[in-house]
């Protein structure tokens, strides 16, 4: 069962002090959101120059605190470090909810049920937000807002731990989903752990191409690989730990990878392969939109900018004097000419108003 609970805002149960082991891009970025929200935050991380940097980014301070006094206590650290640090966190602070944010949940809980430890105050939980880089350079406290962060209480999690973890979940200003923590393996294994593989497989196959067809390439590819581009040990460790769920997608992957060849096999072309293709259409219409909502389709208008300082700043300055609520953007490079192609996505009964305010302004518009 899958309970969603929306964001509200910075409310918090139980504000008090916090620590967090590992200060890469997560750990920081919730270091930095906590502290907003009024926490107290210690960092911590085996490298002290993480623990630094998330510090002058305001995560937190290096000093540790007395062990009595903690509440909170948030395990970010790669998958195979997980269940050890839990156990250290549970010991060392005796009056805190201890909760990891690791992307795979069933596996460290067998873990932890196997050591014997009483678990009443571990409550797992994971974030879904991030990006392909890493370490705290790139953290910020906004992270978090409006994107889904899973709770997954055990059977003897307390219920006033639960309730920690969701008010340190609301701090951030996430949405809060609450999932046992086999539904929430499975489900991570179909929209993130498969789409990374799927990833990789493409941006592997661009280190035998010759680099005159990768000057053809345009922001598509960008698209499909960037994911590709995290670290590679991290991810090692991610899918090794999910392998069952993640088995079960790329099979069915793989016989679906057969039947499109089957459909490209064909001459003519059937309908097989236009079949295949509008499944992928009706495939990203079923995404989440913004803060959660039901896909929304939006118009494009392709901004052509000339790469000089100021030009973007001067874009956006005029695309808000209309009042022009830009959903999302990209930028396409063009390498020869020195341009580069920004795609705005507005809703369709803003496009006009858009197109018009560009060109009015001197903007090459498509």
């Amino acid at each position: 069962m899958t309970e969603i609970t929306p964001p509200a805002g910075a409310e918090t149960h139980g504000i008090g002090r916090a620590v967090i082991i590992g200060a890469g891009l997560i750990g920081a970025s919730i270091g930095c959101a906590l502290s907003t929200a009024g926490y107290a935050v210690h960092l911590r991380d085996h490298k002290i120059s993480h623990a630094r940097v998330a510090a002058g980014l305001g995560a937190g301070t290096l000093e540790p605190p007395v062990s009595t006094d903690v509440a909170l206590v948030v395990v970010a650290v790669p998958p195979g470090a997980i269940p050890d640090l839990v156990v250290h966190s549970l010991q060392v602070y005796p009056n805190a909810t201890v909760t990891d944010v690791g992307s795979v949940k069933a596996g460290v809980l067998d873990t932890l049920w196997q050591r014997h430890v009483e678990l009443s105050r571990y409550v797992g939980s994971h974030p879904m937000a991030g990006s392909h880089h890493s370490g705290p350079m790139t953290a910020h406290p906004d992270l978090f807002v409006d994107r889904t962060w899973v709770v997954t209480p055990h059977r003897r999690s307390a219920a006033e731990s639960v309730d920690q973890v969701r008010a340190a979940v609301r701090a951030c200003r996430a949405r809060e989903v609450i999932m046992d923590v086999d539904d929430h393996d499975a489900a991570v294994a179909r929209v993130s752990h498969l789409p990374h593989l799927m990833s990789v497989l493409v941006a592997s196959r661009l280190t035998g191409i010759p680099e005159r067809d990768l000057m053809l390439a345009g922001q598509g590819l960008r698209d499909v690989t960037r994911i590709a581009g995290s670290d590679p040990m991290l991810w090692q460790q991610i899918v090794g730990a999910n392998s069952d769920a993640v088995l079960e997608e790329l099979r069915g992957m793989q016989d679906q990878l057969g039947l499109l060849i089957k459909a490209v096999e064909a001459t003519p072309a059937t309908d097989d392969l236009q079949g295949q293709l509008e499944r992928g259409v009706a495939g990203t219409r079923k995404i989440a939109g913004k803060h959660g909502a039901a896909a929304v389709r939006y118009s494009e208008v392709v901004v052509a900018i000339p790469d000089e300082p100021g030009a973007l700043a001067r874009l956006f300055g005029e695309v808000g004097a209309a009042g022009v609520n830009v959903e999302d953007i990209s930028i396409e490079h063009d390498p020869v000419r020195e341009v580069g192609y920004l795609s705005l996505s507005v809703a369709p009964e803003q496009e006009d108003a858009l197109v018009e305010t560009m060109l009015s302004h001197g903007w090459n518009v498509s």
